[in-house]
């Protein structure tokens, strides 16, 4: 059974820092790309960050360029997102995505900043 489960999420003043992580099981975890997804409230979920499966490839939407950085650990079958510099704009529920057959969601984590 394919699971995602993401955590690290919190309440983080402007200018904070947050490592959010996703811990996938179910498949092969080194040969899936993984992407991070956000959605904020009264907006439609939109794309993040990506991570290739060997973790040499990464892209990212503009507006994070810079403060945010995707990693992983495929030997702790794990998908990293460190976010620094946060903004009140950064606020939203964070979600990974497994890129593999129909795609798989994790259930998310709430990223709150406010001062």
């Amino acid at each position: 059974q394919v699971q995602l489960v993401e955590s690290g999420g919190g309440l983080v003043q402007p200018g904070g820092s947050l490592r959010l992580s996703c811990v996938v099981s179910g498949f092969t975890f080194s040969n899936i790309p993984i992407s991070w997804y956000r959605q904020s409230p009264g907006k439609e979920r939109e794309f993040v960050a990506f991570i290739t499966g060997n973790g040499a490839g990464t892209n990212y939407r503009d507006s994070v360029k810079g403060r945010f950085s995707i990693s992983r650990d495929n030997d702790k079958n794990t998908v990293y997102l460190q976010i620094n510099s946060l903004k009140p704009a950064d606020t939203a529920v964070y979600y990974c995505k497994a890129i593999w057959g129909k795609g798989y969601w994790g259930q998310g984590t709430q990223v709150t900043v406010s001062s």
